[in-house]
């Protein structure tokens, strides 16, 4: 089974990527820094962990207000870096681990977290920033030692979870890792804080005494941290500061009794930049506590593989159909219809679609396609650019012909689709010559 053996906090400041990136490894004022990192380098050298789970928050980079989660995990296959306003930092992305993402989605959503689940964004410096001095910058010849999977904490729009929440995510995440069946080493990265605060007459607050005793806290009661409310993390830490309820993941992650291997504070300037590393006082899972939950994350589909000609879309099916699925919902914009319209093969070869997966658009596979992966509100959208009715869709998955199909309904003469007002006159009375091909 998977194996969480330790966890790394880090403040996520972009002090950090900036003063890397300008070569300031040597500069006095900039050196503490580096030196803070340098035992977290050579603790993950030494115990070389499979995966990094980073919790983080975003800093309204790829996390916009039309769409706000308090959880957001990481479910797909590479993270690349974000562009904040300036050009993204010269540092290649990271592979995620989609299997583990997917397990711990599944975990977590049966514990009764409503998690919110991402692919294809960028990560800003609220996980580069940090992550780029825990490892060394990779070259042309040596990405990451590691994979990543992130969870992104929505912790800048209120209302906001507390830092009990926090906290019970984090011992579920517990669960959810040492459930996973494949042998994996994953580290838990906190990130953010310590005290700060960038907005309003109280900008530059700091408070190095409340940083100190968070750290104290943090190892050996993170439970008093835990009752602690916003507004007082505010209060004692900056209303920016309030960030460190983050950590409470990490630590209700590990044993309930740790060891501090190493912790640094520093405060050049608008951050209190703290690491440390801990690892948990072994407190083995029971196994037969490991098979019970197990046996709860399985029961909501149990019994759905026996449904023939069903195929319930799983994360699994998203992050492997994800490309065509993007294309294809892509057709809601007017100028990627256009394009599609006037040459199909050269729009679906600008997207990057399989040779196989052009041949399936192309022959309007429908059943084919959900085979493949696409969900199948995204074959809604291409019948109703190229002018083929729901029913056409509904009669191709069963192998029937339209005629066929329309008897088992109740009124057989309805033909819809979502089409709207560019959708001219609809040639419905032929069904396209595919429409009953096999798959």
């Amino acid at each position: 089974m998977a194996t969480i053996i330790g966890g790394i906090a880090a403040s996520h400041t972009p002090t950090i990527g900036f003063a890397l990136d300008t070569g300031k490894q040597h500069d006095p004022v900039w050196a503490p820094i580096f030196d803070a990192f340098a035992p977290i380098q050579g603790w993950i050298a030494e115990k070389q962990p499979d995966v990094l789970l980073m919790v983080f928050n975003d800093h309204v980079t790829s996390f916009f207000f039309d769409h706000y989660s308090a959880f957001a995990l990481g479910v797909g296959e590479h993270w690349a870096v974000a562009d904040e306003g300036g050009g993204a930092r010269d540092i290649p992305g990271i592979d995620g681990h989609p299997a583990l993402a997917a397990h711990i989605a599944a975990s977590l959503t049966m514990e009764e977290f409503d998690l919110s689940l991402f692919q294809d964004k960028g990560l800003d410096h609220g996980c580069f920033s940090p992550l780029s001095v825990m490892c060394p910058r990779p070259t042309a010849d040596a990405g990451w030692p590691v994979k990543m999977v992130p969870l992104q904490v929505g912790v800048l729009q209120f209302p906001v979870p507390s830092a009990r929440r926090c906290y019970k995510l984090g011992q579920a995440l517990r669960r959810a890792v040492e459930s996973f069946p494949a042998d994996l080493k994953v580290a838990i990265v906190a990130t953010g804080g310590l005290s700060h605060q960038v907005h309003g007459e109280r900008c530059g607050f700091n408070n190095p005494e409340w940083d100190g005793r968070f750290l104290d806290l943090f190892e050996r009661d993170p439970e008093a941290l835990a009752d602690i409310t916003l507004a007082e993390y505010a209060e004692l830490g900056g209303m920016e500061g309030a960030e460190v309820i983050m950590w409470l993941i990490m630590r209700g992650a590990l044993a309930a009794q740790v060891t501090c291997l190493h912790r640094n504070y520093y405060l050049p300037s608008m951050t209190g930049i703290a690491t440390a590393i801990y690892e948990p006082v072994q407190q083995a899972t029971m196994p037969a506590a490991i098979e019970r939950h197990r046996a709860r994350m399985a029961e909501q589909l149990a019994g759905a593989e026996r449904l023939n000609g069903t195929y319930p879309f799983n994360l699994e099916r998203s992050v492997q159909a994800y490309r065509i699925n993007r294309f294809l919902h892509d057709l809601i914009h007017p100028a990627h219809r256009a394009a599609f319209k006037a040459d199909e093969t050269a729009a679906m070869q600008a997207a990057g679609l399989s040779p196989a997966e052009q041949a399936l658009v192309r022959a309007r596979d429908w059943r084919g396609l959900i085979h493949h992966g696409v969900i199948f509100f995204m074959l809604e959208k291409l019948s109703a650019v190229v002018g083929v009715s729901n029913l056409h869709i509904y009669a191709a998955m069963r192998g029937q012909s339209l005629e066929d199909f329309q008897k088992t309904r109740n009124a057989p003469g309805a033909l819809y689709s979502v089409a709207g007002k560019e959708r001219g006159t609809l040639a419905w009375d032929d069904a396209p010559a595919d429409a009953t091909a096999p798959d």
